[in-house]
């Protein structure tokens, strides 16, 4: 998924993890405190679970660049979730887009309480997904403060790296601790900033940070990793950051703070734009859906996309299971995610107004629904709509997005369609709502419209002044990025959530109570300086 690297440094990273402290004898108990316990990372190293590691100490690890690169494997899989087949599905998108209004859950969900949980706002700090959630973060930027003291290690006393190669390598690791901190800051209040290389048990006992000082850190590690980044990648190197995408995180988290803390909205807006200016040298692609579908991996509008293939040359297995969680009975999909009304009236709401007496052609890169386009022609791989809906479908539209675009590779039990984490249109989106905040709701406009025309095949949008502008970014943002989770975020951002969860039905949601996460019970329990929380403050960590 990584280029060359995943498949030449499969067993060299992975024996590399478990030496996060020197200490052997505390080694285990300290991982398990400190949230990071190592779980099968990737596929064909056997003596990666072992109870004890063998000599692979930090003072013989770090020796060169191909040391590094094979640390910074390791930091890239845990992206995501997608360490493992079921749990990009299981962990990422139960967390992030089971508490939005864009999907319901099907039937399937029922037989998974704590997913259930997630989507009537009735979890608690016990649960399963949540907690994966926050210790698969926390163990990337685990992994990045390793490659971060071996890259000074091999500097210092191994074969030194050129200086662009320093620069390449620490901007990645930059970027990929940066990244982890911003995925929690975006789901939980109050996080932990863990910026060290572990030596010590003392270290993993480490209290909450307020969210200013989360985000001051993580927008001064994406500007530094953007400076040191490369601007392109070869073809062999797909999948791994460049400046674009450390810039393109630089604005969203600005972007979010200007909304966050108000009496400095001004400073961050500007911020914002001068971050996303910096994303150069992507386009629109013209067809929306070969973006999920296989088709067209790391595109030209790709800056930063988490990497499968359906190869499994030399042992490697990097696919997953989504496509079936999106996919109706009808199709044996497992009918986890099914699309909402809400969602459905949103992607038809402009009528026939695209290009060919069409809706908005990012309907039909995201949805099968009932449309003449699905009667002939073999629009759903293959098939046509009345081949798979009929009268006792418990659906009558469902996702389309990241299924595969032929029956052949959907009836595998695993595919290997990549996931755009940001894309340009996000970046074109978000500086238009950057521009219409300042008062230029004309500078917004025309970043619009690009966005309607390629993806959409759509004319111009109606409406001029600031609040025709918002309304019409609220309504892009939902169409573009469905099932790339982003929607409860924007949310967040606007002030919408219960406006959003009313009226939607889900009388479980309270803002007050649900617009973040709870702290994990294991991280309370284990991390000395949460455990003993005033009672009033921790409850409200916890609840």
């Amino acid at each position: 998924g990584l280029g060359d690297v995943y498949k030449r440094q499969c067993c060299r990273s992975a024996s590399y993890i478990l030496i996060t402290i020197k200490n052997k004898k505390t080694m285990k108990k300290i991982i398990y405190i400190a949230s990071f316990l190592c779980a099968a990372l990737l596929a064909g190293c056997d003596d990666f679970l072992t109870t004890e590691s063998p000599d692979f100490s930090t003072d013989k690890y770090w020796r060169d660049k191909a040391d590094v690169e094979a640390g910074l494997s390791a930091v890239y899989g845990q992206l995501d979730n997608r360490t493992g087949s079921y749990t990009v599905a299981e962990v990422k998108f139960v967390v992030e887009t089971f508490r939005s209004d864009e999907m319901v859950k099907g039937q399937d969900v029922n037989n998974y309480p704590e997913w259930a949980a997630l989507y009537g706002f009735t979890y608690n700090n016990e649960n399963s997904s949540i907690k994966e959630y926050w210790m698969n973060n926390y163990n990337g930027i685990n992994y990045a403060n390793n490659v971060l003291y071996g890259i000074d290690k091999v500097q210092t006393s191994g074969e030194k790296m050129s200086a662009d190669d320093e620069n390449h390598l620490t901007g990645e690791a930059l970027f990929l601790r940066a990244y982890y901190h911003f995925k929690l800051i975006m789901s939980w209040e109050k996080i932990i900033i863990r910026n060290e290389y572990l030596t010590g048990e003392s270290q993993t006992h480490k209290a909450l940070s307020t969210r200013t000082e989360a985000w001051d850190f993580i927008c001064t590690e994406l500007d530094k990793a953007g400076s040191m980044l490369p601007q392109d990648r070869p073809s062999s190197e797909a999948g791994r950051v460049t400046k674009g995408a450390a810039y393109s995180y630089l604005g969203w988290a600005y972007l979010t703070r200007a909304y966050e803390e108000s009496d400095k909205k001004a400073e961050y807006l500007g911020l914002a734009e001068a971050a996303f200016n910096k994303v150069t040298g992507y386009e629109l692609e013209s067809d929306y859906g070969s973006m999920f579908d296989g088709t067209n991996k790391n595109c030209k509008e790709s800056i930063l996309e988490l990497q499968f293939t359906n190869s499994t040359a030399d042992g490697t297995f990097h696919k997953h299971v989504l496509h079936f969680w999106v996919a109706p009975g009808s199709m044996s999909g497992w009918d986890e995610i099914r699309v909402s009304d809400m969602m459905y009236n949103e992607f038809l709401k402009e009528g026939r107004i695209a290009e060919g007496n069409m809706y908005d052609a990012r309907a039909y890169g995201s949805m099968m629904f009932d449309d003449p386009y699905y009667y002939e022609g073999g629009h759903i791989l293959g098939y046509n709509y009345d081949d798979i809906y009929d009268e006792n479908s418990a659906t009558r539209y469902n996702y389309r997005k990241y299924m595969p675009s032929t029956w052949s590779d959907y009836a595998q039990n695993y595919v290997g369609t990549n996931m755009p984490l940001m894309r340009y249109a996000n970046v074109l989106l978000m500086k238009a709502e950057v521009y219409n905040e300042q008062g230029h709701p004309e500078k917004a406009i025309p970043l619009i419209n690009e966005v309607r025309s390629v993806h959409g095949k759509l004319p111009a949008m109606t409406g001029s002044d600031q609040a025709a502008v918002k309304a019409q970014i609220e309504h892009e943002r939902l169409v573009e990025f469905t099932l790339e989770n982003s929607r409860f975020y924007d949310l967040r951002r606007w002030g919408k959530l219960d406006e959003a969860m009313k009226a939607d039905g889900r009388t479980g949601f309270s803002a007050s109570t649900h617009s973040f996460l709870p702290i994990p019970l294991m991280e309370i329990q284990t991390n000395l300086s949460l455990i003993h929380i005033s009672e009033p403050t921790r409850r409200s960590y916890i609840s």
